[in-house]
């Protein structure tokens, strides 16, 4: 625990800090800050553009009395100030700092994007969003009592109906871009996937190493390279696919339960950004899986309930999309951004262990499910696309 100055470059004096939350809450008179305390958020994993986390608690002096208030202070910024910048090569740099976007999050909290959101889904309130620099801001929001839930399948169909509601909705159409032209499937062909994963996934030692070895055979990697081939080919079917508002990482990890919140509080919007229709079911399908919190043996079914309940919020906003078109975007988005990334590269240097032996298994699972259902769609004639060659 500390004062303000914990803050760092987002630190705020208790004049200023007072000045905000009377706007905040709309308290007339004046406001002082008689009590404030700051203690720093952890965090279990690596952010590419968040420099760190901080809860603000305190009392303040209005006209009517003390009031208490708890705030989260989140300070994002550009790729290029992170450590994991240094760790890529110099001749890339320019390209991996082009393709992480950073400034739609606080443009988002900045904007009106909250009373637009369709029910099953809200955000955080925005006490204020403050640019630092031209590559940082700090986002101050009103701190949330999250009730922490075991995620099942109620959830997952509620959470895409809601996913389905949003991307259908011409309310949030209107603000689903927040920072100019920015990142697409095409910027993360030619950035991430030309230069890191195609690479790994060519490389013979790869296969070879133990923890790969175990559960990705002959026959997936053959699957894998294949489709590697291809996509280029896919990227633009997808690119011609109809697009959607989408949050980019609608994993269960950024849609929050909060006491006295109907639905799911969202949070988390560095990807905000029209997507292939369907685009935001990969991630609430596998971005559990991915990190090794939950198992990968229920895809196929956990899938089906996501895609229904995804089309029924679409047609709930009386957004009509076909079937096959849907299910196909759904399967070549994920494939490009889940599938082909699925074998755990990052993990080969760590010593052995039952853990990470059953999340190879589950990751190599994620990429079976991932071509197989690349495999199983086709493109609709609607789509004005043909299958990927």
């Amino acid at each position: 625990m500390g004062g303000l100055e914990m803050l760092g470059t987002a630190a705020v004096g208790e004049d200023e800090l007072a000045e905000m939350l009377a706007a905040h809450h709309d308290w007339s008179g004046p406001v002082t800050v008689e009590q404030v305390e700051v203690a720093e958020v952890p965090y279990g994993l690596d952010a590419l553009t968040t420099a760190q986390r901080h809860v603000v608690r305190g009392r303040a002096r209005t006209p009517d009395g003390p009031r208490p208030f708890r705030l989260f202070v989140k300070v994002v910024q550009a790729f290029t100030r992170s450590p994991l910048y240094r760790t890529v090569p110099v001749d890339l740099r320019e390209m991996a700092a082009d393709s992480v976007p950073w400034r739609s999050e606080p443009l988002a909290y900045a904007s009106d994007l909250a009373d637009r959101l369709p029910p099953g889904l809200t955000m955080p309130r925005a006490v204020a969003v403050r640019e630092l620099d031209e590559e940082s801001s700090a986002i101050w929001l009103e701190e949330l009592e999250i009730r922490e839930v075991r995620w099942d399948r109620a959830c997952d169909e509620a959470a895409a109906l809601a996913l389905g509601r949003l991307a259908g909705s011409p309310r949030v159409a209107e603000r689903s871009r927040f920072d100019g032209e920015g990142w697409s499937l095409r910027t993360y062909l030619e950035g991430r996937m030309t230069h890191q994963i195609l690479p790994i996934l060519r490389d013979e030692a790869l296969w070879s190493h133990p923890l790969v070895a175990g559960s990705f055979d002959d026959p997936l990697r053959t699957r894998l390279l294949a489709v590697a081939d291809r996509v280029a080919a896919l990227t633009e079917e997808a690119l011609a696919l109809p697009h959607t508002p989408a949050h980019g990482d609608a994993c269960p990890n950024n849609l929050l339960t909060v006491d006295g919140v109907d639905g799911f509080v969202l949070i988390d919007y560095g990807f905000w950004m029209p997507m292939p229709v369907g685009a935001d079911l990969g991630q609430l399908l596998v971005g559990e899986v991915q990190i090794g919190r939950a198992s990968a043996e229920d895809l196929a079914e956990r899938d089906e309930v996501l895609l229904s309940a995804y089309a029924r919020g679409l047609r709930a906003e009386g957004h009509e999309v076909d079937d096959a078109v849907l299910r196909r975007s759904h399967a070549v988005h994920m494939v490009l951004m889940t599938g082909l990334s699925s074998v755990p590269w990052e993990h080969l240097a760590a010593p052995p262990s039952t853990a990470l032996e059953r999340i190879a298994r589950d990751r190599a699972a994620v990429a079976r499910f991932c071509l197989d259902r690349l495999d199983a769609t086709g493109a609709h004639p609607a789509a004005g696309v043909t299958m990927g060659a």
